[in-house]
């Protein structure tokens, strides 16, 4: 079986473009709101739920801390809508991802580390791994596309599973 040992790379826009947009207020422009008490970073991402009439969500996820290396045994997508990820602590958390495809490209799986500050933006049909948490209890703003139940005929995640080579996530350096 063939082995992918991966290390997360420093998060940037660039090399995360492929991939989706990262979430981050700092050297953006801004307007000053609220009689000067505020200021408004917009537009940081754009959110993609509106397949099939669709809406959207803001949910909370907490997530617990994972434990290294960290085995990658399946990639999850989402083909009608982005979700976006925005911390609410300034932990830095991992994201693997690869591009999007029919089925996964293991061959361009990449890792990022964010710099605690900075959330993403997974574009529609991005696969990943769920959630990389390096903290206990880390709490995330998630964006993405409302799930209306029964009425709703799109699928929402498609799942696959990783068996034929073994990837291992190694925590940053």
């Amino acid at each position: 079986m063939k082995t992918i040992n991966l290390t997360p790379i420093p998060l940037t826009s660039e090399d995360f473009s492929l991939f989706g947009e990262v979430v981050d207020s700092r050297g953006g422009s801004f307007m000053t709101i609220n009689d000067g008490y505020a200021r408004k970073y917009a537009n940081l991402a754009t959110i993609d739920t509106q397949e099939a009439d669709g809406t959207t969500a803001v949910h909370i996820f907490v997530a617990r801390k994972r434990q290294f290396p960290l085995r990658i045994n399946m990639l999850e997508k989402h083909p009608f809508f982005s979700q976006a990820f925005i911390p609410r602590s300034t932990q830095p958390f991992v994201v693997v991802v690869a591009p999007p495809s029919e089925t996964p490209n293991i061959e361009k799986i990449q890792a990022f580390i964010t710099d605690g500050e900075q959330g993403v933006n997974y574009a529609r049909g991005v696969w990943h791994f769920p959630l990389i948490s390096l903290g206990n209890d880390n709490q995330f703003i998630t964006i993405d596309r409302k799930h209306n139940g029964h009425s709703d005929t799109l699928e929402q995640c498609v799942i696959f599973p990783i068996n034929k080579v073994e990837i291992n996530l190694r925590a940053s350096t």
